[in-house]
């Protein structure tokens, strides 16, 4: 299995409008992908406001690939939501059993 982090940090003033599109729009999508095994979605915390941040674990770097396509280590952005963020990482780790 293959964990994907990936991170997004807002424009500053754009933290509600990405929020909603995080919660109606990233974390349904995420959980309905074919060859996910667990998402874990992150929203701010008082410190960070402006952060948020996906932890998925997926079956298989061909899953990951079947959804985000061959560029898996870029971090991509919905085309709508780039106006919206200032920033993205993205790392993969191999999941540990255990």
């Amino acid at each position: 299995m293959i964990m994907r982090i990936f991170q997004v940090t807002t424009r500053p003033g754009k933290e509600q409008e990405f929020g909603r599109l995080f919660h109606e729009t990233a974390i349904p999508l995420m959980n309905s992908t074919p060859g996910i095994v667990r998402v874990l979605p992150g929203a701010p915390r008082t410190e960070s406001p402006r952060e948020f941040s996906f932890v998925m674990v997926r079956e298989s770097l061909e899953a990951l690939r079947a959804f985000v396509g061959e560029d898996y280590q870029s971090p991509h952005i919905d085309p709508a939501e780039a106006e919206l963020v200032e920033s993205r990482s993205v790392k993969h780790y191999d999941l540990v059993d255990g």
